[in-house]
């Protein structure tokens, strides 16, 4: 579907706006089918008729209504259950087992999945606790999941999900194991999901946690940002993680050139540790 440049400029700024994302050339391909539901509802079929709708009063219930559901369409939502699982399989196999030695004084690990659309991401973690239980007795586990989308968030809360969605990373037994069927969809299982919790935000604005957190998954979020919004998000993620806490990103993201409040973290894909930018600054003064 052709779309004007000057529509798309409107629809682009409408989505930084709310959001700080950015509509860039390259997903300008996908503006007209992400917008196709939209389209049906209003009884439209192109963009350009939908910016005439956006230009009624933005303060108006209606004006509000349709913003909304423009910016929701134009999130990107793609996740699934252990997604990237060999970068995945690192947190088990190593982060984990490593914070609970750091952190068995107080048996307490936070998480923060920041970008977690429709929650697989979250509940994956919690899954892996869960298989866990006798590991984990006694230990307080917070998992919490952010997205900037409100019907992201929302389905997440349910924890209900197709037999599409269920079966993308998922394998039978665990399927069995953490989920019940129903003819909604299959439902997750209230054990599993005592680890999770749930709620709306931008990784742009201050971090939704009190306490420094030990790990923070944010994959696959920050491409879609500009380098200004990209170095305000490291900056916000990096206030809310602990000292010795870990950040994943997605396969296609990295911190090299991108911030200096982190490093990689050597033979681990798309790992990273803060760095002490005050004793960093204070070592160079000493050296000087």
């Amino acid at each position: 579907m052709e779309v004007s440049q000057a529509s798309h400029q409107i629809i682009a700024d409408l989505l930084a706006a709310r959001t700080g994302q950015q509509l860039t050339e390259s997903r300008r391909w996908r503006v007209g089918s992400a917008l196709a539901g939209v389209f049906r509802e209003r009884g439209i079929t192109n963009v350009d008729q939908l910016v005439c709708l956006l230009a009624q009063p933005e303060n108006s219930i209606e004006g509000r209504k349709l913003s909304q559901e423009v910016v929701e369409a134009l999130l990107n939502n793609e996740t699934y259950f252990f997604r990237d699982k060999p970068t995945f399989d690192q947190l088990p196999e190593d982060i984990l087992p490593e914070l609970a030695s750091r952190r068995e004084h107080s048996r307490r690990l936070s998480i923060w999945c920041a970008g977690c659309s429709t929650g697989q991401e979250v509940y994956s973690l919690a899954m892996l606790f869960a298989d866990q239980a006798e590991r984990w007795n006694g230990w307080t586990i917070d998992i919490l999941g952010t997205d900037v989308s409100h019907s992201a968030i929302a389905s997440a809360r349910s924890g209900l999900y197709s037999q599409f969605e269920v079966q993308r990373g998922l394998g039978v037994t665990q399927m069995l194991t953490h989920f019940e069927e129903s003819q909604q969809g299959w439902q997750i299982l209230d054990r599993t999901r005592a680890f999770a919790r749930f709620r709306q935000h931008n990784v742009l604005d201050d971090a939704p946690v009190r306490q420094p957190v030990d790990l923070i998954l944010c994959r696959n979020v920050l491409l879609y940002f500009a380098q200004p919004n990209r170095h305000r998000a490291f900056s916000r993620l990096s206030g809310a993680l602990a000292a010795d806490g870990y950040l994943m990103l997605g396969a296609g993201e990295t911190v090299v050139g991108q911030t200096q409040e982190f490093a990689p973290v050597a033979d681990h894909a798309s790992l990273y540790k803060p760095i002490d930018l005050s004793a960093a600054t204070e070592l160079r003064t000493i050296r000087v």
